[in-house]
């Protein structure tokens, strides 16, 4: 039980540290390639054996635009990012990147717009 505690206090860490740089390397490449900008990290989450990371994006244009736009670009990014990571990242393996549209946020603003309503009709 204390090792599985263990593996996912590490695998928590490393998350954090791959969508500080991820983060930081999208930020850095929409000054450069506008297509980008508005394309925001939301997460990033690692395989059990940490051989994947799943990263999130979300742009306010919405998934369509993401996939029909957005998805082969960042393709286009992956090994750049994969060496900027192992540069940066001390380990012995760099994950395989796969980039997803982050429908949570989505949700999450559905959410927030209907309790804002209720208060604004006086129901809350």
């Amino acid at each position: 039980m204390q090792h599985s505690n263990v593996n996912n206090i590490k695998r928590a860490q490393k998350e954090s540290v791959l969508f500080r740089e991820i983060s930081s390397l999208f930020l850095r490449a929409s000054f450069d390639d506008k297509r980008l900008s508005g394309l925001v990290v939301n997460r990033v989450k690692l395989s059990k054996d940490k051989s994947v990371c799943y990263v999130y994006f979300y742009t306010k244009e919405g998934e369509e635009h993401f996939k029909h736009n957005l998805l082969d670009l960042l393709k286009w990014y992956k090994p750049s990012v994969r060496k900027a990571i192992a540069d940066e990242i001390a380990g012995r393996y760099v994950p395989n990147f796969l980039f997803k549209y982050d429908v949570q946020h989505e949700k999450q603003d559905k959410i927030n717009n209907l309790i804002d309503k209720l208060k604004r009709e006086g129901k809350l």
